[in-house]
Formats: C-alpha cells, sequence, structure tokens
C-alpha cells in the first residue's frame, strides 16, 4: 500500500514541530525541560491542520517498587505507547511507539509513565528538538558516579562475565554490562543519557 500522501503529511508536520520550546521548570535539580503538554499542543495542532486522526494505546510493562535514597518505598512504571496515525483523507495509517517511566509515591506513577511514553514518540517520531544534550547533563553524570560507587565491585565483575560471553554487537548496559534490548537501550539513552539495564535504571532513580 502506498503511503505516499500520509508521507507527505508527516514532513509537513515535522516541519511545523521542528522545535519546542523548554517552558518547564524543575526547581529542585536547576534545570528547564519541554513539558508534555507544549509537545502534545503543537503536534495536535499540525494534526488537525493535516487533518490527522490519532489513537493511543498504552500498556503497561512493568511496575516495580524502588526503595529511594531516602529510604521510602514508590512505585517504578514503565509504559509502552503506541499511537496509531490516520490521514483521513486518503485512509493511509502508520504506527509510532515511544516508551516512558514514572515515579510515584501515591498511585500516579503509571499516569506519569503514560505521559512521558506519549511525550517521547512524538519527539523521536517527528525529530522535534527541545535543545537538549545528554552529554551536556551535569545531574546524569552526577547519578551515574553514585551509581558506580554503589553497586561497586559486584558490577565490575558482572561487566567482564557479561561482555565475555554475550556478542559484541548486542548492547549492553553501561554500567553493569547485561545485554539490553534495543527499547530499553532508547528509552535508557532518552531518560538518562546512556545505556543502563532495568536494574541500574532503578538504581538510577533512587540516588536521583
Amino acid at each position: 500500500m502506498s503511503m505516499k500522501a500520509l508521507a507527505k503529511k508527516l514532513i509537513a508536520v515535522m516541519k511545523d514541530c521542528g522545535y519546542v520550546m523548554k517552558k518547564g521548570e524543575n526547581k529542585y535539580h536547576g534545570y528547564t525541560y519541554a513539558t508534555s503538554a507544549d509537545v502534545l499542543e503543537k503536534v495536535n495542532a499540525a494534526f488537525v491542520q493535516y487533518r490527522i486522526a490519532s489513537a493511543a494505546v498504552p500498556e503497561l510493562l512493568r511496575l516495580d517498587d524502588i526503595t529511594t535514597a531516602k529510604g521510602n518505598i514508590e512505585k517504578l512504571a514503565t509504559v509502552r505507547m503506541d499511537i496509531q496515525l490516520t490521514d483521513i483523507e486518503s485512509g493511509e495509517t502508520i504506527q509510532i511507539t515511544g516508551l516512558g517511566s514514572g515515579q510515584d509515591a501515591g498511585d500516579k506513577a503509571v499516569m506519569k509513565a503514560q505521559t512521558a511514553a506519549i511525550k517521547y514518540a512524538y519527539l523521536l517520531s517527528f525529530a522535534i528538538s527541545t535543545g537538549d544534550d545528554p552529554e551536556a547533563d551535569c545531574h546524569t553524570d552526577e547519578i551515574t558516579a553514585a551509581l558506580e560507587e554503589k553497586t561497586g565491585h559486584r558490577h565490575q565483575m558482572q561487566s567482564v562475565l557479561n561482555r565475555t560471553r554475550q556478542p559484541t554487537r548486542q548492547p549492553v548496559c553501561s554500567v553493569c554490562g547485561t545485554v539490553i534490548t534495543e527499547k530499553v537501550l532508547q528509552f535508557s539513552k532518552d531518560k538518562y543519557g546512556r545505556a543502563l539495564c532495568m536494574d541500574c535504571q532503578r538504581s538510577a532513580k533512587g540516588i536521583a
């Protein structure tokens, strides 16, 4: 099936949504970010203009109890968001996917994960820039240093064993060397600026 009509419209969406200004502010850690509301507002406006319908279907991948650095128990949810885009004029469809995680002491972990997942589905699928540079994220570097100090010798030994046993072409956690999937790799790079397995992501959350 030809996708020319929808592809042409998606190019127009990418042109209109090339950049989203960072209006959100995390006062605790002292950084700004592009909010999900700002991303959705801009993308949805373009969808309406070019007559593209969207339908989002979330899937809860994981819901774990984690212990924070202060000893509190919180929920950490990981959600996959599949979004079907339909050109209502040609009937052509395409699906895009995003992964997101959310942590909360109450009942909002899943909602936070869904919000992050749909935000990153649009950011990655339409190559939307927010001015973020993972390599310049000092907070991530601090988390990584603390994580490596915390995990210590056990992760060093596991890293050697995993890299010996596994093919070098497979993505691995940059801290412990555990083989990870491409989806986990993409999510961890978006969230932490480097490849982390699910266990190291949870440890990083606790340290943060």
